[in-house]
């Protein structure tokens, strides 16, 4: 998969395109973190975290430091282009 299409990030609601950028800026994070980050409310970021997921462009994964938790991170596969290798 390569990055995600304006489109398909277009047709998302406000709330998801905002948790994606915060995701963006500052890397993997909770749901609780997220909830500060974007002040918005903790459903919002909820649904908002739905919806990036049906599209593939976040994964979840388990929070060691407290596994009731998870750490959400935009999918590498998906936010990057393949670049070429640089080689010597």
């Amino acid at each position: 998969m390569t990055e995600p299409d304006e489109e398909e990030l277009g047709d998302l609601p406000p709330s998801a395109k905002l948790v994606y950028k915060v995701l963006e800026y500052n890397g993997p994070l909770t749901q609780k973190k997220i909830v500060a980050e974007s002040m918005l409310s903790a459903r919002t970021v909820r649904y908002a975290l739905e919806r990036l997921d049906d599209i593939g462009v976040i994964t979840e994964d388990v929070y060691f430091a407290d596994a009731r938790q998870n750490l959400y991170e935009i999918d590498e596969e998906s936010s990057t282009e393949t670049e070429p290798a640089i080689s010597d």
